[in-house]
């Protein structure tokens, strides 16, 4: 499974009042603790105001790098930001985009420049319409991206479809959906991976640690490869290591036990 920590976003917060005090201490903080836990991508969110969203991710790249060798994901709605920071080279090696839809020009943009490079992508099943609210017509989104990748040269295996996870409290059938859209993605093309923010789906909900941990353990049956989630999170991160031993993903159990022993299970993080 890949973790694409989530807690370095101005959504949050503490985080959004680091960015615009400048607290370098807290953003390389939260940077280290998450590549510790298990991140294999640090996700670099600004979420502030547009004018104010090159420097803040220019800001936030440098402590993340300061601290960390993890790739970085580089994360806003606006394609053109994204890719500016690609080709000034500002991030040290090969991460990941977040992200494109099919909202406008952003895949015309992005594909180009990440073609033929390590470089990975998110793609959200959204259009100018907005998130589908049924999962046909997401998979109709997803087949266009895949195949917008494909026609510019962007390897399969470096985009991950985000099927837009939606709140159980709003979509009684939330997790339905993104288990088929996650099968149908991969019998589609099976060499792209498919993600998800799987919070999302607790929204609004009472005892929201149970909802987010039993969403993961569905998604990863039906076949999940990445997950946009707190990597520090000891309850999420137990449920990977033990749902990719039951799934034969971790064949006998080798990296949850090495998890163990290491305290990363079954030891709540301070």
């Amino acid at each position: 499974m890949i973790i694409i920590g989530e807690k370095i976003n101005g959504a949050i917060p503490a985080v959004k009042d680091a960015i615009a005090r400048r607290d370098a201490e807290l953003i390389r903080q939260r940077a280290s603790a998450q590549a510790e836990a298990g991140a294999d991508f640090i996700d670099c969110a600004p979420s502030t105001a547009p004018e104010l969203e090159y420097d803040a991710m220019v800001w936030l790249i440098e402590q993340i790098q300061a601290v960390t060798d993890k790739p970085i994901c580089i994360d806003s709605p606006n394609a053109r930001l994204l890719a500016r920071i690609l080709e000034e080279g500002l991030v040290n090696r090969p991460g990941m985009v977040n992200s494109v839809n099919e909202e406008g020009d952003k895949c015309e943009i992005i594909f180009p420049i990440i073609a033929g490079t390590d470089w990975q992508v998110v793609g959200l099943t959204c259009d100018k319409g907005g998130i589908p609210g049924d999962t046909a017509k997401k998979l109709e989104i997803a087949r266009s991206i895949i195949d917008k990748a494909d026609r510019f040269g962007v390897r399969l295996e470096s985009l991950h479809i985000d099927p837009c996870v939606m709140a159980l409290s709003t979509t009684p059938g939330a997790m339905v959906d993104f288990e088929k859209c996650i099968t149908g993605i991969h019998e589609y093309a099976p060499g792209v991976k498919v993600t998800g923010a799987v919070s999302n789906i607790s929204f609004e909900m009472p005892a929201r640690k149970y909802v987010n941990a039993n969403c993961l353990a569905y998604a990863i049956r039906a076949g999940l490869d990445s997950v946009i989630m707190d990597p520090c999170n000891t309850d999420m991160m137990s449920t990977v290591y033990a749902c990719e031993a039951l799934t034969m993903r971790d064949k006998g159990g080798r990296k949850y036990n090495r998890a163990y022993r290491q305290g990363k299970i079954g030891v709540r993080k301070i």
